[in-house]
């Protein structure tokens, strides 16, 4: 229970990684915010399973991404703040994959939305968290290993919107130290969610061989290493990509 008594906000919480990371940090004690952008269903779900196994949870829906998004972050902690006046935890973990495509096929509208729920989106609701977060605080990241020599040019609008997330948790994290927030961005390679089954039920063994490991990743090892980010543990931990690919990339 390394987490009793805290309260955290896992944007896009209630699917896939977001699931896993909620129902993680609930079993450590925190009274999670599963935050939704459209699947209300989902998170109600989450939410359910969490009280269901004797922990707290709340849901919170709020698009993000859009064409105003200082106003929708603005909307997202009005809501909150009407749900806690407590802040410990925040998890930027809310993305898309839309627009999927090479240089040659990305247009500027797919670009733009890639920019604007992966790295705008995260960039304001930092921002706006901080003066509700505590002292001590952690802010985590959600990136990917493709930021780090796994390039794949089918994602590359992805991918750049990641780089900067990578950007964004060093300098942050370098800005937050005076108050013992610390800012870790984790990096995920392919994980086993409804995101990725199109595609991952025909190359399931081709992935599962990028690991040393021989499998491929389940949101739960993805939400631990959260968890043991957004714990006392990791106190002396900032400003990091802390790759959790599996050693894909070894």
């Amino acid at each position: 229970m390394r987490l009793s008594g805290k309260t955290a906000l896992v944007t896009g919480g209630g699917r896939g990684i977001g699931r896993a990371v909620t129902r993680r940090l609930a079993a450590e004690g925190a009274h999670v915010v599963v935050h939704y952008g459209s699947d209300r269903d989902a998170a109600q779900a989450t939410a359910t399973e969490i009280r269901a196994a004797g922990g707290l949870a709340d849901v919170l829906g709020a698009p993000l991404g859009g064409d105003d998004i200082e106003r929708e972050v603005a909307a997202l902690w009005e809501g909150f703040d009407a749900i806690t006046d407590r802040l410990d935890v925040l998890v930027n973990n809310a993305g898309t994959a839309e627009g999927r495509g090479t240089i040659d096929t990305v247009g500027v509208d797919d670009l733009r939305r890639l920019m604007a729920v992966n790295a705008v989106a995260p960039f304001f609701v930092t921002k706006l968290a901080l003066p509700r977060l505590a002292d001590g605080g952690r802010v985590v990241n959600v990136s990917a290993h493709l930021t780090r020599g796994a390039a794949q040019p089918d994602l590359i609008g992805y991918a750049m919107t990641k780089g900067a997330i990578d950007v964004f948790t060093a300098t942050l994290g370098k800005q937050l130290g005076e108050r013992a927030i610390t800012v870790n961005a984790v990096a995920p390679g392919v994980v086993d969610t409804d995101m990725n089954a199109a595609w991952l039920d025909h190359a399931r063994d081709m992935v599962a061989g990028l690991s040393p490991l021989g499998r491929v990743a389940r949101p739960s090892d993805i939400g631990d290493v959260v968890a043991f980010l957004a714990s006392d543990d990791s106190r002396w931990i900032t400003g990091q990509h802390i790759d959790a690919s599996g050693g894909a990339l070894l």
